[in-house]
């Protein structure tokens, strides 16, 4: 284009809905190809006639850069403009964080950068990125092209003078190091742009690549690429048989206005579907229906949501009661208490009431999917959907696929989950699935290192250190130790420290006293030398002589039994891929990113080790149920991965 005399600008533009989501990020390590990234968009910045990108979609990552290469920019409507490279653990590599920031302010490139969410083509443009927003976005950008063409080629953005000031810069810098404290890759990113104050263009773009080459080769970065593929790999279904369709989803019914059936209710209303909400009384329904209209009042006090939106998605939501409302629904999603007996009562009148081809779902978080199925006469509509609560925030819905589930019911809970912006991943029928399958392996291991010798404190630390939020014993406080209480009732199993808790009155946050007390707000737990007391107790009357125990030991006896149990799970089939256990345990048990999931965080801390540390503690503790899974023990004398399974 430059070299044709009859070309007088150029645009850059693209088919579908994206622009340029960003570099193929599994070329990464790979010998490089060239011409580079960086090498394209300085021909592009070069090239002495304007260069107009016509962004009809999403500009990500490298695609941004290659728009900011560009002498100007248009975009469409529903164009969103980002730099998300530090969701894979690095930063731009391509001049994002000098291009930007000149172009912009260091300010909002720095924001921009170090939180990786896209923008709007709006804000875009108030931002001085964009320069207008068009429907016809080639039309309006070939016109801003041959008019620049007259009027003379644009300045570069690495020659923009927008950095702002410096020590408005410095003051964001900190609320941002801040906000995300021990994050190499925002450190960087404030690093890079701060770059732009003291350095040309050219020293700060070899600063920026040498930012990019270390982080790209660390163990984090390599974690949460895993975590991108996985993520993807999940929504591919086993076993499918080719040419399989969903079906059409216009209606959806959720039975149940507990806490969890109004989450799943809005997941669909948030989804533009209307859902009716059913319950057995007005008086259960109408308390339902007011916590969802609580919640989004609440989404509108905190700017995440406007009040056209909140009317309109609560306008998406009937409540009824009654089963035979739903008798219209495309999908039904069954969300009442973790009772065999009522589940199985619902879906039996359901067998009557559903329309032909309409997918059955129950929610519920353990029970036989297939012994529920047995109860109608159509067990090929049947499947598990496990929502995490809160079910309207939490990204993971466990699919659960039936020995007797069609092929088209389980593809359309899976597209289904896309719909509703969940993170859909496929489980085999077990007692807990996939993620509270492995979590009660954790449990019953913190539940064995207090009575062995250690305190709630400690084991929670040993989370907290690993990178997880909460421990497993603030997080049953703020849950409530009853509902475990009244699993283990039902099952006849047994907790000794939580169920003398229970007895003892304490039941977390909700009566201020559980494995910690929760003076002021009610919020904050602090030990309680009451719980020590009577952890010594029952350590005293299971005959255990308590002793020390280390954070590693009780690091390892947490996570270990979670990956053994994860062989298991692959094994036997309920998983289909290492990735898929990873991707359960990011999105709805709050495993820190960062390590790849438990399964990759075994790979990279070497099988071998696990296997010996797993027979190490069966043999301290004689509990069988830590002797390593066969897969597991297979794969260490192997010299494989988890990995190489996928």
């Amino acid at each position: 284009a430059g070299a044709d005399a009859s070309v007088r600008a150029v645009v850059i533009g693209s088919e579908g809905r994206t622009f340029i989501a960003g570099a193929d990020i599994s070329e990464f390590g790979k010998p490089p190809v060239p011409p580079g990234l960086s090498e394209v968009i300085s021909a592009i910045e070069d090239l002495p006639k304007p260069v107009v990108a016509a962004i009809g979609g999403a500009a990500l990552g490298g695609g941004l850069e290659v728009a900011l290469g560009c002498h100007a920019r248009v975009a469409s409507p529903s164009a969103r403009l980002g730099l998300p490279e530090v969701k894979l653990g690095i930063l731009p590599g391509a001049g994002g964080t000098q291009r930007l920031p000149r172009l912009i302010g260091a300010v909002p490139a720095a924001r921009i950068a170090s939180e990786g969410n896209p923008i709007t083509a709006a804000e875009a443009v108030s931002l001085g990125l964009v320069g207008e927003v068009a429907e016809d976005v080639l039309g309006a950008a070939r016109a801003l092209a041959l008019r620049l063409a007259d009027e003379g080629r644009p300045a570069p953005s690495r020659e923009g003078r927008k950095l702002g000031s410096r020590e408005a810069f410095e003051e964001a810098a900190s609320g941002l190091l801040k906000k995300h404290a021990g994050n190499p890759s925002v450190e960087a990113i404030i690093d890079s742009v701060r770059n732009c104050f003291g350095m040309s263009f050219e020293e700060g773009m070899a600063a920026e690549r040498a930012h990019f080459l270390r982080l790209r080769d660390d163990p984090r970065s390599k974690a949460l690429r895993h975590v991108f593929f996985a993520e993807r790999a999940a929504a591919r279904i086993p076993g499918l048989p080719k040419g399989t369709q969903p079906r059409p989803v216009e209606r959806a019914a959720v039975i149940g206005a507990g806490t969890m059936g109004g989450g799943i209710a809005m997941s669909f209303a948030n989804a533009g579907i209307p859902v009716t909400l059913i319950e057995t009384s007005e008086e259960n329904l109408s308390r339902g229906l007011e916590r969802v209209a609580a919640n989004y009042a609440t989404s509108v006090r905190r700017g995440s949501l406007d009040e056209e939106a909140r009317a309109r998605r609560l306008s998406l939501i009937e409540g009824r009661v009654g089963l035979e409302h739903a008798g219209s629904a495309d999908v039904v999603v069954e969300a009442v208490f973790e009772e065999m007996g009522l589940k199985k009562e619902i879906f039996g009148k359901l067998d009557g009431i559903a329309r032909p081809g309409a997918v059955l779902a129950t929610n519920t978080s353990y029970l036989d999917v297939d012994e529920i199925a047995s109860a109608t006469s159509r067990p090929g509509d049947v499947l598990g959907m496990h929502f995490f609560s809160p079910a309207n925030v939490m990204k993971l819905l466990e699919v659960v696929r039936g020995e007797r589930t069609a092929p088209d019911a389980l593809a359309t809970a899976v597209e289904l989950g896309r719909r509703l912006a969940k993170v859909p991943v496929v489980s085999g029928v077990c007692y807990g699935f996939i993620g509270n399958r492995m979590l009660a392996r954790r449990t019953a291991q913190a539940e064995r290192l207090l009575i062995e010798g250690a305190l709630p404190e400690q084991v929670d630390a040993a989370l907290l250190g690993f990178g997880f939020r909460m421990g497993p014993f603030a997080m049953g406080d703020l849950a409530g130790l009853d509902i475990g209480w009244r699993i283990r009732q039902a099952s006849g199993k047994k907790a000794p420290v939580a169920d003398a808790l229970v007895e003892a009155g304490r039941l977390g946050q909700k009566t201020k006293r559980g494995y910690y007390d929760y003076p002021g707000d009610g919020r904050t737990g602090v030990p309680d030398p009451e719980v020590a007391a009577l952890i010594e107790r029952v350590s005293a009357e299971q005959g255990v002589t308590r002793r020390a125990i280390s954070g590693e030991e009780i690091l390892d006896r947490l996570l270990l039994p979670m990956i053994n149990e994860g062989a298991r799970i692959l094994e036997e089939g309920i998983a289909a891929r290492a990735g898929d256990i990873d991707t359960v345990w990011l999105n709805g048990y709050g495993w820190p990113a960062w390590t790849g999931g438990p399964m990759f965080h075994a790979d990279a801390t070497g099988l071998p080790r696990i296997v010996e540390r797993l027979r190490h503690f069966a043999a301290q503790t004689r509990d069988d149920t830590l002797q390593p899974a066969p897969l597991l023990t297979r794969l260490a004398q192997e010299g494989s991965t988890f990995a190489e399974l996928d």
